[in-house]
């Protein structure tokens, strides 16, 4: 056992031991494995509390510890929502009776759920489930790789029969301080977000097990925004992967142990029998995955360079985006990456067929490619059909768009009733021409502070009646809003304007007053990093999803969706589209939904929503039920907007033939940068970025890790080049 998972444990026991009756015994033996697993039955615990949710008709857990030795508990517990129809009651003297139902409630009641397994529940998209059968949404935290609070579960998707999940997690600057407050350390490093939510993935599994909480331990979503969506998708790329076994048995997570030998145990005893228990995931929906960070500075850097009408801040910037392009071009190709035009459902090589697999790579030739400063080649040809088929899908899906408000050629309104009789191809028009301004209720650009998929806004939702709905009070009130639901609106969105991390900062850096000096704190941190943390890991590697998926001891998901704004400011398209890639070749259904217009987190629009999906993917690969998108309803009433908004595409598509779309890279890519929010690197920069792996102390908060660009710090070539522009004054 280390030194500091010792200290957390002896300090924990003094915090929590008035509160909870934790023993500690020696690693592996099967008494811990006894205690844990008491500790952890939720049919123990007298103090589960439930309330009513009558508008949602859902019950709700009040929030307990997901672990049994909680580092911080008040950010290593979880919650769980379950639909009404579920439950017969809550049975408070325990003789397995229903005391209290929806219909005698008056307020939040303690006791065990009675649960009725003959029960249904038709989602809004015509699937049934009951309560052994019901998908199981786990929404993930970590906002800017931060920690999150507790805060109860969401009610929003009992109506289509899932259970819901919200747990905290540890993360960026968070402390451990003894009984005086005095801090003791400063904790939060990677994996710690990641493994907190794997812990409550494992109390609820483990207590769906034992029949105290509903659900199918087979069918675990997991889902979030931002830096939410990256551990939503790193959530299920490392699924039940051993690399973070370790971090959960340090927290006494229920169901991995390590044995005498330092091989692994994950199995728990129900009557007398060892049954296994994963922290896997079914699927995913992440909106906005800040994943894979480990090229992410690169790829940034090699989409703004491309673009040839980007302009950097600095000509430091500019020449760094160049080495940074050579480094990516290097990283893909070294990569080997291919894919069976089948999967993608694109003819790569133009054979008027898909029934080749096409390796990725991408090339140089300045002369013959000068509108992309160079490059071209089979990775970026994917690239490219990625962006046509979403704005494909875009045209065929117009009929769903509700609140738009629709203009003629010479920009006036038109009338409601002009509105009602539009056809699709007359929408189709319009929308080529931009004679159009989207809903304000999901017009999402460049960053949180906008919409959040399914239409609800960061500034909260609807809560039911009589419900708070503040940050400050997630803990003790049932809370739908985006905050709770996503972990965002806990910190700023971006960088500031005129910050060194923002696209408008005009300095190389405010940290560092020379090139020597920067490139010397780089080589010093990413030395520390490569040093391994207390179980000897680089959690940069451990980190990158990139790593996991199709990898031995990786359980991987059967099918994955990320869907990211096409204007996206924080994160570089190409990430989401390495992790596409990555899935496809281990065997996994997987889809990237590039959201034309859309920005940072953008919502879910023109009728799709996150329970069509995992409807249809139950339909697919569950029950063989197959779920039809609804048809559109007719806009009645034309929007409220003054003025289109819609960007003009009438020299890249056909007006007399939609599905013929044409445009080329160059074009895409400035179209895709005029979200550009963040300077180039795309995270780290010069100084520190927003999202991180690191955390700690104000100073080790800001320990660099990017090896691609500390490699180019380090190069004595580009050393030379760079030093020159550091920190230079741009107006010279």
């Amino acid at each position: 056992m280390s030194i500091r998972k010792t200290l957390s444990i002896l300090l924990i026991l003094l915090i929590v031991m008035p509160l909870l009756p934790i023993t500690v015994f020696a690693e592996g033996t099967t008494s811990e494995k006894e205690t844990i697993e008491s500790l952890l039955d939720l049919s123990n615990n007298a103090d589960q509390e439930w309330s009513y949710d009558a508008t949602n008709d859902a019950w709700v857990l009040t929030v307990v510890s997901a672990v049994a030795y909680p580092e911080l508990p008040d950010q290593e517990g979880v919650s769980v929502a379950t639909p009404g129809a579920y439950v017969t009651g809550i049975d408070t003297n325990g003789d397995s009776t229903a005391d209290v139902t929806a219909q005698s409630y008056t307020g939040a009641v303690k006791g065990s759920l009675v649960i009725d397994y003959t029960a249904t529940v038709t989602s809004t998209n015509g699937q049934t489930y009951t309560a052994s059968t019901a998908p199981v949404i786990l929404t993930t935290g970590a906002a800017g790789y931060g920690s999150a609070n507790n805060s109860k579960a969401s009610t929003s998707y009992a109506v289509d029969g899932y259970i819901s999940i919200a747990c905290g997690n540890r993360g960026k600057q968070d402390t451990v301080t003894d009984t005086d407050g005095n801090i003791l350390y400063y904790t939060g490093d990677a994996p710690s977000c990641l493994v907190d939510q794997k812990a409550a993935t494992r109390y609820v599994k483990y207590n769906i097990l034992l029949g105290n909480l509903p659900g199918s331990v087979d069918y675990f979503v997991s889902t979030g925004g931002s830096g939410g969506a990256a551990h939503a998708a790193m959530f299920a790329a490392t699924s039940n992967n051993p690399c973070f076994y370790d971090y959960q048995i340090a927290v006494g997570a229920v169901g991995v142990y390590q044995n005498a030998d330092d091989t692994y145990s994950t199995t728990v005893s129900i009557d007398g029998e060892e049954i296994s228990i994963s922290d896997g995931a079914w699927g995913t929906i992440a909106y906005s995955a800040i994943t894979p960070l480990y090229e992410g500075d690169a790829a940034q850097a090699f989409e703004y360079y491309m673009d040839t009408t980007y302009e950097f801040n600095t000509p430091f910037q500019a020449q760094l985006a160049t080495y940074l392009s050579e480094a990516y071009m290097e990283y893909i190709n070294t990569q080997n990456l291919s894919v069976n035009e089948a999967d993608v459902g694109f003819d790569l090589n133009g054979d008027e067929d898909q029934e080749d697999t096409i390796a990725l790579t991408i090339a140089y030739d300045l002369e013959a490619y000068p509108d992309t400063n160079g490059y071209y080649g089979t990775y970026l040809d994917l690239y490219l059909a990625e962006f046509e088929e979403n704005l494909q899908w875009y045209l065929d899906n117009l009929d769903y768009a509700e609140g738009w408000t629709w203009f003629d050629a010479d920009g006036n309104a038109l009338s409601d009733e002009e509105v009602a009789a539009m056809t699709s191809a007359e929408k189709a028009q319009a929308f080529i021409e931009g004679c159009y301004a989207k809903s304000s209720s999901i017009n999402s650009m460049g960053g949180p502070g906008g919409t959040m998929p399914d239409g609800a806004t960061m500034g909260g939702g609807t809560p039911p009646d009589g419900m708070n709905n503040t940050y400050a009070d997630q803990i003790t009130e049932t809370d739908n809003s985006v905050e709770a639901q996503f972990g965002e609106g806990v910190r700023d969105g971006g960088p500031a304007a005129g910050t060194t991390a923002s696209s408008t900062g005009g300095s190389d850096s405010v940290n560092y007053a020379t090139y020597d000096e920067m490139a010397e704190a780089y080589t010093a941190d990413i030395a520390e990093i490569e040093a391994g943390d207390a179980y000897s890991n680089n959690i940069v590697s451990l980190y990158n999803p990139l790593n996991y998926i199709g990898s031995d001891g990786t359980e991987d998901p059967t099918w994955t969706r990320i869907v990211m704004g096409a204007v996206e400011g924080d994160m570089p398209m190409m990430a989401s589209l390495n992790l596409e890639i990555a899935w496809l070749n281990a065997g996994v259904d997987a889809e990237i939904e590039w959201q034309w217009d859309g920005g940072h987190v953008p919502s879910e629009v023109l009728g799709s929503s996150l329970s069509l999906y995992v409807d249809e993917m139950y339909g697919k690969y569950v029950n063989s039920v197959p779920v039809v998108k609804a048809d559109a309803e007719t806009q009645t009433a034309n929007g409220t907007a003054v003025e289109a908004t819609g960007t003009d595409l009438s020299s890249w598509v056909d007006d007399e033939d939609i599905s013929n779309i044409s445009f080329s890279l160059a074009d895409v890519l400035a179209y895709r940068n005029t979200g550009a929010s963040k300077a180039v690197p795309g995270f780290d920069v010069v100084d520190y970025g927003q999202e991180d792996y690191v955390f700690g102390n104000e100073e080790q908060d800001a320990r660099h890790w990017d090896v691609f660009v500390n490699n180019i710090l380090q190069n004595e070539e580009y050393a030379e080049v760079l030093s020159a522009l550091f920190n230079a004054d741009s107006s010279d």
